[in-house]
């Protein structure tokens, strides 16, 4: 089958089915002890105080401007009704030492003990419309809530995500579980093709469209990871104060580099129209810089088209030059439509 083809396959899959799609490679910690739920919540965006088990929350960690250090996802473990007793958390891979050195540095004073998962657990993402027929006794299609399951006789943590479920796994466990899967109708996918459909959500990316300039609101991250009623966590103050009282100078854009037919970043094998742009060009509005590019990729529906923090004076339907190629990018709202 031509690359083509396969990345057709792939993405019907991831839209209209059920594609399934190795993440194990994201970085994962665990932290046990009364009081690391209290620990946790001083050092993160979200709000963990009412948290139970059985939910989850997403967040990010900050410095003490209030920059992103990364962001991640914090699931509640523990007896239905019952108090948390482990708190497992998942980020990039790229924000995996920041996330444990903070909280080895931090946790002095308080009863939390910090526990590596990152080999030892394995993480396969079912995403599409018809995920939930590939597992028996699927959370509630609530993001973040998550239960303790089986998949092919070999115990799992399933977990709703807004795409579908996640399998979180011992790694032993991991390819017998994919077969499993497989075998019950989920159709393998690359991570590259995965991607695709993250860009046409609009969902940012830590290391690649966000990273340790970026301030949660620019990345329009607030709805889902900031808490404006908790109490006092690290990097709040500037949070705060440019929710309340200012307007951020850049914003999460996203960027259609050709219409469908006209790509302008390969599709696959297929030879380009003009030379491709590529991550971290620079984006200008007439002769100022206003950004630079972040996630690109092609889409079989939408063409060529990316994400990018791009200053405030940028607005949507603005027209871009993208670094040197003769290639331009049009500014539109997210998510992308059809």
């Amino acid at each position: 089958m031509a690359a083509t083809d396969t990345v057709q396959v792939e993405y019907e899959a991831l839209r209209k089915r059920c594609g399934l799609v190795d993440r194990s490679e994201r970085g994962k910690l665990a932290l046990t002890g009364a009081g690391a739920v209290e620990f946790l919540n001083g050092q993160i965006t979200n709000e963990l105080a009412d948290l139970r088990a059985g939910e989850g929350r997403y967040a990010a960690f900050l410095t003490n401007k209030g920059k992103m250090l990364g962001d991640l996802r914090i699931l509640a473990v523990g007896e239905s009704d019952g108090p948390v007793t482990e708190l497992l958390l998942d980020t990039e891979r790229v924000a995996l030492q920041a996330l444990f050195d903070m909280i080895r540095h931090y946790k002095l004073g308080y009863d939390v003990e910090l526990h590596k998962r990152t080999v030892e657990s394995g993480l396969l993402s079912l995403v599409g419309p018809r995920c939930a027929d590939m597992v028996s006794g699927a959370p509630p299609a609530r993001e973040h809530a998550h239960v303790q399951g089986e998949v092919g006789g070999r115990p799992t943590r399933l977990i709703a995500t807004a795409e579908g479920v996640d399998v979180l796994c011992a790694a032993p466990d991991r390819e017998a579980i994919r077969t499993t899967l497989v075998e019950a109708g989920a159709a393998p996918v690359s991570e590259a093709v995965a991607e695709i459909v993250r860009v046409e959500q609009g969902r940012p990316r830590y290391g690649v469209d966000i990273d340790e300039g970026t301030i949660p609101q620019e990345a329009g991250l607030n709805e889902r990871a900031v808490s404006f009623t908790k109490g006092c966590y690290v990097g709040q103050e500037t949070v705060a104060r440019l929710h309340y009282r200012g307007k951020p100078n850049r914003h999460l854009r996203g960027l259609r580099f050709a219409p469908p037919g006209e790509a302008v970043l390969a599709p696959y094998g297929d030879a380009p129209s003009l030379s491709p742009p590529t991550h971290g060009e620079e984006l200008r509005l007439g002769e100022r810089p206003v950004g630079h590019v972040g996630s690109i990729v092609y889409s079989p529906r939408l063409g060529t088209i990316g994400l990018a923090l791009v200053r405030r004076e940028a607005a949507p339907g603005d027209t871009l030059a993208v670094g040197e190629h003769g290639v331009t990018a049009t500014v539109v709202e997210l998510p992308f439509a059809a």
